[in-house]
């Protein structure tokens, strides 16, 4: 919880001003039955009804004055818990944008999505009612107690006497509070983390005809929430009849008291009514305290969640690209040599003494099994992930010593799966380079073999796409990835399997594109029909790196290769050499 009070620093004049308009209506309020006091025995008994006239106009007038008090108070809260929640916010997005991969691994998306929202929600309430009421409930209760001690003691002992024992149930109700609301902030992760996953494969879902089972796990999801979130209040909620048995109690007895106190004369009956409308406020004090305190649980469990965000140190200081970055170009030289490379909390290894060298301009085509190791490979270029051991240069410097906005400046990189965003296809391609013009887009939609397609659209580049680009085919969606990594023109493209949903056609047209451009081209295919012309083949098997070589060298020493090619081909080896 310390790392997030910081974030109120910003607004201590406002809080100020919330706690000090809190305590003139807080002044104001416990000195009311002072003044009914005065009412009853100077005026009413006395009869006497131009005291009651100046009493019930002073009282009058501080009703309004702390009416204002408190209007101005919720004014200033509201603007600093507003303004604490839109920077805590903003701060947790940014640290989440510069976490690494190894950190996403220890969030799931889900549970980011809850923290940043419903958490930092709760916690926005909390400082609203820490401003406003929590620190203004102590102060009645304690000031009541005060009041009722100085306006007539014997019955003031017996508020004194009930108000400790409350205070010691609502700490003792805190402390396991706490305990079960964070619980049913996870158990809240886990409901997202379905509904996630149900809105992003729904049309799997109904394609298998799997509505009634999804809709059944969620359930199951839900119910454990809707458990959770019920012992928490049933917890919170049983204070409030033992809270008012008590209180109520005291009430009785201060009746009886009183009753005694006025016949022998040490009391008056309008110090009994002042007390009796002390020990009213302090009920109504300690019954908002405890939802205060399942508040303040609720609120201190999404403190904690925030926190582990927050101080999470695994994280990639890019940043946007400086205009002296934009200004340099690497010439995309890039060099493996004896890498191994394992996921973080795995030991398992993905790439074993891997070790080649591209120099720029050159296209790489990688080919191998499913878990071969080929997208570990090329994602370790941008250093998405760090290598366990050996080295990658590029340019001939250690990509671990690289500025990472110049590497990941320099790259293009597409990946397996087409994410396409919310806006128009303009709008995504230039996703790639912000500051591109039209002919920059236009000519990276040409290269990517997409922009006859966008002109056959009814608006064709300012047409809106749906969720994820769900009006476009896969195909459509894999070449406007490519357009949005051409118009960076990179130094280094990545293509990561992102062709196979093309007609050999497209991707015959869409590789003679890459071949006119400058830039050093790594592919991961599964297709011998993009290998044929690249100036390096590499062959990966279980993470090693078992052939590597142009097409005609790897299919005369390559066993597994002519394989492939033969399974492609369906003809024998000697025509596959035919081919090229």
């Amino acid at each position: 919880m310390s790392i997030i009070f910081p974030f109120l620093k910003k607004y201590r004049v406002a809080a100020g001003f919330a706690l000090l308009m809190m305590l003139v209506e807080l002044a104001v309020e416990l000195s009311q039955p002072l003044l009914i006091s005065k009412i009853i025995d100077d005026g009413i008994r006395q009869r006497d009804l131009s005291v009651v006239w100046l009493w019930g106009g002073i009282l009058v007038a501080s009703a309004a004055l702390a009416f204002s008090a408190g209007i101005l108070s919720s004014f200033f809260a509201s603007h600093a818990s507003q303004g604490f929640g839109f920077d805590l916010r903003d701060k947790l997005y940014a640290k989440v944008q510069s976490f690494s991969y190894e950190a996403f691994n220890r969030f799931a998306a889900s549970t980011l999505i809850t923290r940043l929202t419903g958490d930092v929600t709760q916690l926005q309430d909390m400082i609203f009612t820490g401003l406003r009421f929590m620190s203004r409930i102590p102060l009645v209760v304690v000031g009541s107690v005060i009041m009722g001690l100085i306006v007539q003691w014997r019955l003031g002992i017996i508020l004194a006497l009930t108000v400790p024992v409350m205070i010691v149930c609502l700490f003792v109700l805190m402390r396991r509070s706490s305990r079960m609301f964070r619980a049913v902030q996870g158990k809240l992760d886990g409901v997202n983390g379905v509904l996630q996953e149900n809105l992003t494969g729904i049309r799997l879902i109904r394609v298998f005809v799997r509505m009634g089972y999804e809709t059944g796990r969620f359930a199951r999801y839900s119910g454990e929430l809707m458990r959770s979130t019920v012992s928490a209040l049933r917890l919170t909620e049983t204070t409030m009849p033992f809270i008012l048995l008590v209180m109520n109690g005291g009430i009785l007895a201060l009746l009886w008291l009183g009753r005694i106190q006025i016949t022998s004369g040490t009391a008056t009956q309008g110090q009994t009514v002042a007390v009796i409308n002390y020990s009213l406020r302090t009920i109504g004090g300690l019954s908002a305290l405890s939802g205060v305190v399942a508040a303040y649980s609720r609120s201190f469990a999404s403190g904690l969640r925030i926190s582990e965000v927050l101080a999470v140190t695994d994280t990639e200081e890019t940043g946007s690209r400086p205009e002296s970055a934009a200004a340099e170009r690497l010439r995309g030289e890039v060099r493996f040599k004896g890498v191994e490379f394992r996921y973080p909390g795995s030991d398992i290894t993905a790439l074993s003494d891997v070790s080649f060298a591209v120099r720029p301009g050159e296209r790489v085509a990688i080919m191998g099994a499913t878990g071969s190791g080929k997208s570990s490979l090329v994602g370790l270029i941008p250093r998405l992930y760090e290598q366990t051991d050996g080295t990658i240069t590029v340019d001939g410097v250690d990509t671990r010593r690289m500025d990472l906005a110049l590497l990941r400046g320099s790259i293009g990189y597409v990946p397996q799966e087409a994410l396409l965003f919310s806006g128009t296809i303009r709008e995504n391609i230039a996703w790639g380079h912000e500051r591109a013009s039209r002919e920059e887009i236009e000519a990276a939609a040409r290269a990517a073999q997409i922009h006859e397609t966008v002109l056959g659209l009814p608006d064709g580049y300012d047409t809106r796409l749906g969720q994820r680009g769900v009006n476009l085919s896969g195909g459509q969606k894999q070449r406007l990835g490519i357009a949005r990594a051409l118009v960076r023109k990179p130094s280094i493209l990545i293509l990561d399997d992102s062709t196979s949903a093309l007609d050999a056609v497209t991707e015959e047209a869409l590789l003679e594109a890459l071949r006119s451009l400058s830039c050093t081209t790594f592919m991961i295919t599964q297709k011998i029909s993009s290998t044929l012309d690249a100036d390096l083949i590499l062959l990966l098997d279980e993470g090693r790196l078992i052939a590597k070589g142009s097409h005609s060298e790897l299919l005369a020493d390559s066993g597994l290769y002519r394989s492939i090619c033969e399974s492609q081909s369906g003809k024998e080896t000697t025509h596959v050499q035919n081919l090229t």
